[in-house]
């Protein structure tokens, strides 16, 4: 029985380890693999909502796109769809409003928008330490 939680144990460790050295190949990116493919898929479906500033202050905006209207507030990282807070990434409506805010260099705006713990070196700081199974306990 012992052997076979050994066995587990060990596995788990493999996988720590392979998902280390994953990261490690993209660490020129700034953000995870999977935080940046939400970001893209964002991207694509924001090019298409129509974008209006409501309080002319640079911080509440109205989208409206997809059949639906939607209020984000850009310093308050809050959207009504309740994406961005949910996930701490923009969601397609924030990142249609920092389009019309930002105009060309919107992309970089979304790293500012984001959670730092989706950042690569956020990851590889979290898991620099060895993570080590708990030892079986027999009577």
């Amino acid at each position: 029985m012992a052997s076979i939680f050994n066995s587990i144990a060990k596995r788990f460790g493999d996988i720590f380890r392979e998902r280390c050295t994953y990261v490690l190949k993209y660490k020129d990116n700034k953000f995870v693999i999977a935080a940046e493919k939400i970001l893209r898929d964002n991207m694509s479906e924001g090019d298409y909502f129509y974008v209006e500033n409501v309080s002319k202050d640079e911080r509440q905006f109205t989208v409206y796109g997809n059949g639906c209207t939607t209020k984000v507030d850009l310093l308050g990282m809050s959207c009504s769809c309740r994406k961005f807070e949910l996930v701490k990434i923009p969601c397609d409506d924030a990142i249609a409003t920092l389009r019309l805010k930002n105009n060309d260099d919107y992309c970089l705006r979304d790293y500012d928008y984001s959670l730092p713990v989706y950042k690569v070196e956020e990851y590889l700081l979290a898991y620099s330490k060895s993570i080590n199974v708990v030892p079986l306990m027999f009577d």
